[in-house]
């Protein structure tokens, strides 16, 4: 009896289709021009990606009866990249081979070559808008007797996976209507050209005719993959720092271009009576009022019985409280997860406590931590496999290298601010000696410095280190 009471009937499945509104070509497009920053760009790519109800009511993609309308981009996207690049290149430290000094030698003269420093630079900021891609290492005796390093981004790499581990890279080169594919896999490097899903032989296209197979090492692979997040919509890739901003973006150019528009409306304007008018002398004709960038429109006479002609001047009032309040708001939206307004320049301390922003500045510090991490994976290794390919280059069988690399502390205190804290910890006897020296100079002294400034620092307080007496000592006495 309770049971027929309690009889429950199981919901029915349902079938749901969702289309993607883009694919992960179109969608790293789209980055890649939030990034150029140019506002035509941005209009023409949205105008076409503007195929659903959503993507049509976009600022971007709106097309208004008037022409005249002006769109204005921030440029904010590329800012972005560019700060969070900046702050990353600034703390890279040099790369540690473990007291091997040949092959940190060898790779100091590689990483010269190849100018290091701005090509981690690159890979970060090509990174963070195409959400991943990978380090090329390739040898062409024409150039240069060393390896070349490059970085190709994400609209020019594939990956391929064996069970959720990169097995193979390819990289893409467009050629004209076709397209060269290189074959990254471990132990060789081969070649692929495509017109559209048919493969062609390398000699259909004359720049890719002397190109042959080569095989080496199994063990050493020539690319090395690099990508910051995971992405939750195309497995296997990389997310982009833009993602899931676009409309974001696009409401803070809205914001921004009605702004513009108002302060274009809101010019002042002159009503003046055709009595007023300077007239030509020789054909009574009305003239130009005599000012500089003067515009007006031209009244009718009040020609009733208590009528008076008069100039008048009227300017609209703008709200700027509210843009700026509009303003903020679209802006905390864009950077909210990715920086602090303060990283990037922008004071906002009437708007927020100081110690909010303190807080704020904590997610400039996250971000960068998540780029550092896969750097510290992704350049030790691109170290160790550049001097296996000098290996390989000289006809040398690859050895193993271990190479470690570090960044610096970001929003580290200043050297005065530190050298205050030591010294009040110091006067506290509450921090060893070599504990002082370590916090003050860290990294950019060597252990061997930092051991003869502890012991420089001892003697001159008169602190002397002896063996501890004992009883055999004594009895020997």
């Amino acid at each position: 009896m309770i049971r027929s009471w309690l009889e429950i009937q199981p919901a029915q499945g349902q079938s749901v289709t969702i289309r993607e509104s883009v694919n992960h070509a179109t969608n790293v497009l789209r980055n890649q021009i939030w990034y150029r920053g140019d506002a035509s760009e941005i209009d023409q790519l949205f105008k076409h990606l503007s195929e659903d109800a959503v993507g049509r009511a976009r600022f971007w993609a709106a097309a208004p009866q008037s022409q005249q309308i002006r769109k204005a981009h921030s440029g904010l996207p590329g800012i972005l990249v560019d700060t969070l690049a900046s702050v990353v290149k600034a703390d890279l430290t040099e790369l540690d081979f473990a007291q091997d000094k040949t092959a940190a030698q060898r790779w100091s003269d590689i990483a010269a070559e190849n100018d290091f420093s701005a090509l981690v630079g690159q890979a970060v900021a090509d990174t963070l808008v195409t959400g991943d891609g990978a380090f090329k290492i390739s040898m062409d005796t024409a150039l240069s007797d060393k390896p070349i390093l490059e970085y190709w981004d994400g609209s020019r790499v594939e990956y391929v996976r064996r069970h959720g581990r990169v097995a193979e890279v390819h990289f893409l080169t467009p050629m004209g209507k076709r397209l060269l594919k290189e074959i990254y896999t471990p132990g060789g490097v081969a070649y692929k050209l495509f017109d559209g899903e048919k493969e062609l032989p390398l000699t259909a296209e004359p720049s890719c005719a002397d190109l042959r197979p080569v095989t080496f090492d199994s063990s050493v692979m020539l690319a090395v993959p690099l990508w910051f997040w995971q992405s939750g919509r195309w497995k296997g890739r990389g997310k982009s720092i833009f993602d899931n901003k676009t409309d974001a973006f696009d409401a803070h150019d809205e914001i921004i271009s009605q702004w513009l528009d108002a302060v274009r409306a809101g010019r002042v304007q002159k009503y003046i009576p055709e009595a007023l008018i300077p007239h030509n002398g020789e054909n009574g004709g009305l003239q130009m009022v005599n000012s500089f960038g003067t515009e007006f429109v031209r009244l009718e006479d009040d020609t009733r019985e208590n009528g008076k002609n008069e100039i008048k001047t009227v300017q609209p009032e703008i709200r700027y409280e509210a843009f700026v309040a509009s303003y903020t708001a679209t802006l905390d939206m864009c950077l909210q997860g990715i920086v602090s307004p303060a990283t990037l320049g922008i004071d906002l301390g009437k708007m927020a406590s100081a110690e909010a922003q303190r807080e704020k500045k904590d997610i400039t510090g996250m971000t960068r931590n998540a780029i550092t991490d896969a750097l510290e994976k992704a350049l030790p290794k691109l170290a160790e496999i550049a001097l296996q390919a000098q290996d390989i280059l000289e006809s040398r069988t690859p050895q193993p290298y271990t190479a470690t690399v570090s960044f610096g502390e970001y929003g580290a205190p200043d050297f005065d601010s530190r050298v205050q804290t030591i010294s009040a910890a110091a006067s506290s006897s509450i921090m060893s000696v070599e504990t002082q020296v370590e916090e003050l100079w860290g990294s950019s002294k060597d252990e061997d410095w930092k051991a003869e400034e502890a012991k420089r620092i001892r003697f001159e307080r008169g602190i002397e280190d002896m063996d501890e007496p004992s009883l055999l000592d004594e009895v020997a006495t």
